[in-house]
């Protein structure tokens, strides 16, 4: 049966499949820029910590890769979607895939994100796709702890000795202009906004910016100016980092085709 909102099988339209697969692919690059981490984190409690939030993450793109799959109906499911897509194929934002750096670099690129989630995933919940909005619910639960924890360590670390207020510094200096892509809207984002899918993006960026400022404040640090990036991940343009990721992150299944564990 086929519940009120949500779509039958292959009949997503293609700009309804690549706004799902972007918000998958995000969430999946980030959970597995998060995995890097696991194991090189300042303790043993926010190596689970980050652990924790990559699975979080992990789950919600399996979700939403699923139902990509079912828009699409091609037969491809979460696996296939995750792991034998092509570089230009991955549609996340561009901030997801910005490589580890120090512990401070990649709390700052969590929080960025997770603020950012928050504010889509609260839209989402309102989806008249269903399928989506049931998703975003659940996600939107556990992005409230990952906001939490990530902006709770950028207030530590940005307000605490003079090293680690530097580097937390230049690590918002390096990601701030990666933040542009997270709302400016092109023609998926509008097509979803018009149907009542996805929300209206550049309403969200007030919030966002609100939420932002007021961990920054706390936490002694300047935001930097707006400036373009040089790359849209949800345009499959990709920085030159992010095509060693994803050989990591597919080797396994591709060397081991529909191999059943």
């Amino acid at each position: 049966m086929n519940v009120s909102g949500a779509l039958p099988a292959g009949t997503g339209t293609p700009a309804h499949v690549d706004y799902v697969l972007r918000l998958a692919d995000t969430s999946l690059i980030l959970a597995q820029r998060l995995g890097e981490r696991v194991g090189h984190a300042p303790d043993i409690e926010e190596d689970l910590g980050l652990a924790n939030t990559a699975l979080d993450l992990l789950g919600q793109a399996r979700m939403l890769l699923a139902y990509a799959g079912e828009l699409e109906g091609k037969g491809r499911d979460e696996d296939a979607l995750a792991f034998l897509r092509d570089e230009p194929e991955f549609l996340n934002l561009c901030l997801a895939e910005r490589p580890n750096s120090d512990f401070g670099h990649v709390i700052m690129r969590q929080f960025l994100l997770d603020a950012w989630q928050l504010g889509m995933h609260s839209a989402l919940s309102a989806s008249k796709d269903t399928r989506l909005a049931a998703i975003a619910a659940k996600s939107l639960k556990e992005t409230l702890y990952h906001v939490r924890y990530s902006g709770g360590w950028v207030v530590r670390l940005g307000d605490g000795t003079t090293e680690s207020h530097r580097r937390m510094q230049a690590a918002l200096d390096a990601l701030w202009p990666y933040t542009t892509e997270l709302f400016d809207a092109d023609a998926v984002d509008s097509q979803m906004h018009s149907s009542g899918i996805g929300p209206d993006l550049p309403s969200l960026k007030p919030s966002w910016l609100t939420q932002v400022d007021a961990v920054l404040q706390d936490a002694t640090l300047v935001r930097p100016r707006d400036s373009r990036p040089i790359h849209y991940g949800k345009r499959g343009q990709h920085s030159e980092t992010f095509g060693y990721l994803l050989t990591e992150m597919q080797a396994l299944h591709r060397a081991h085709p529909g191999a059943q564990w």
